[in-house]
């Protein structure tokens, strides 16, 4: 088994300034939350105390992400959520949602790995876009987590200046309807 890579530490200032110790630089959460979805583990801890205040700051990222419109969490799950905060039965959800988590991402490497190795359309021409999509679309429903796809690719970011934008009307609009098409399949699970 290979040794896990040591999480990025940053540093919280008394200031509240976020310190990142290994680029010896300030950062902000939308930082942080970059270092996240390029699969990098990162533990924030106060200088003065060193109380580990992760958790704080994951939290804080996802209400800013929720905040502008950038929601992955439905109201459902999030009343739910409070409920088992409030009753006092908290013991059994952070396992539940690991559990749920680990298997999305297993689901998504199986996906990727029949895409490209057991289909025989995988060889079709287009289908390297089909499967770019598959994988963006995948990154956005779990908010990067697990960094890599089934074959050990890095999942797909942001464009940068140097590379040209997707297009994406058409990207943006097929990731909406298979989202949609997944959150019917989840309502009806209910």
């Amino acid at each position: 088994m290979a040794d896990q890579p040591k999480p990025l530490l940053i540093k919280r200032y008394a200031s509240r300034r976020l310190y990142n110790t290994e680029t010896s630089d300030y950062v902000t959460l939308e930082d942080i939350a970059g270092f996240i979805r390029d699969g990098r583990e990162v533990q924030i801890v106060d200088l003065k105390s060193g109380d580990d205040l992760t958790r704080q700051y994951l939290l804080q990222i996802i209400a800013e992400h929720e905040s502008r419109g950038e929601s992955v969490l439905p109201v459902e799950v999030l009343n739910d959520l409070v409920r088992s905060y409030m009753s006092g039965n908290v013991s059994v959800v952070p396992q539940f949602l690991q559990a749920s988590f680990d298997m999305l991402r297993d689901g998504q490497s199986k996906m990727m790995e029949n895409m490209s190795s057991i289909n025989p359309m995988a060889t079709m021409p287009g289908m390297e876009a089909v499967k770019a999509q598959q994988e963006a679309f995948m990154k956005a429903m779990t908010g990067g987590w697990g960094g890599k796809g089934a074959m050990g690719t890095t999942m797909p970011t942001m464009a940068t200046e140097d590379e040209p934008e997707p297009e994406k009307s058409e990207d943006l609009d097929a990731i909406k309807k298979q989202l949609a098409e997944l959150q019917e399949k989840l309502s009806k699970l209910k």
